[in-house]
């Protein structure tokens, strides 16, 4: 159970995932090539993330459960 909860997507998981990779390129055991690949999966998810809210508030629909998961899980 701790390993899918660690595994799933969200705010807090992408946050400590970023960290992680900004302390291993400091410390010298990722390249800085790697750390740019997992900076530019996490922009894609948070552009995704945000194009979610902006079709939700002009479609005047409720924000999708999903969203809601990522930000509060």
């Amino acid at each position: 159970m701790a390993t899918e909860t660690k595994n799933k997507l969200s705010a807090q998981n992408l946050k400590n995932v970023l960290w992680d990779t900004l302390q291993s390129v400091k410390s010298g055991q990722l390249d800085s090539a790697q750390a740019d690949s997992v900076a530019s999966v996490s922009r894609e998810i948070l552009r995704t993330t945000a194009l979610q809210l902006k079709i939700s508030s002009q479609s005047k629909r409720d924000v999708p459960a999903e969203v809601i998961s990522f930000s509060e899980n």
